[in-house]
């Protein structure tokens, strides 16, 4: 992935490109750095994307969510999956559903292509 050269700037041309940057920086995969005395010292992107960033390093952090996706992967290599048309197929042939309100009452409807 790598910076692209072009995105390094000094904070002194940064200040002076501020809105183009801003502007520029919406757009995912376009990152700028900050450089002071030639030495890194701030990093810009959107803030989509560090949104993003921060929740994967957060999921990646979280042992069981790393577990499950070892757990998936094994599966998918063993075969153990659903292909879409196989999980469309099991959603048309649905009947009805129920859906639970906080108060833990369930409700029942029937699919309109089902009636």
């Amino acid at each position: 992935m790598g910076i692209k050269m072009k995105n390094i700037m000094s904070i002194t041309e940064a200040r002076s490109n501020i809105f183009d940057i801003a502007k520029k920086a919406q757009k995912t995969g376009n990152h700028f750095v900050f450089t002071e005395n030639g030495k890194p010292k701030l990093a810009v992107m959107s803030a989509d994307e560090y949104e993003n960033l921060m929740e994967d390093l957060f999921l990646a952090s979280d042992p069981k969510f790393a577990a499950q996706i070892k757990k998936s992967e094994e599966e998918f290599a063993r075969g153990e999956y659903s292909t879409w048309d196989e999980v469309k197929a099991n959603l048309d042939r649905e009947r009805s559903f129920v859906v639970a309100d906080k108060s833990k009452k369930g409700y029942s409807a029937k699919n309109k292509k089902n009636k």
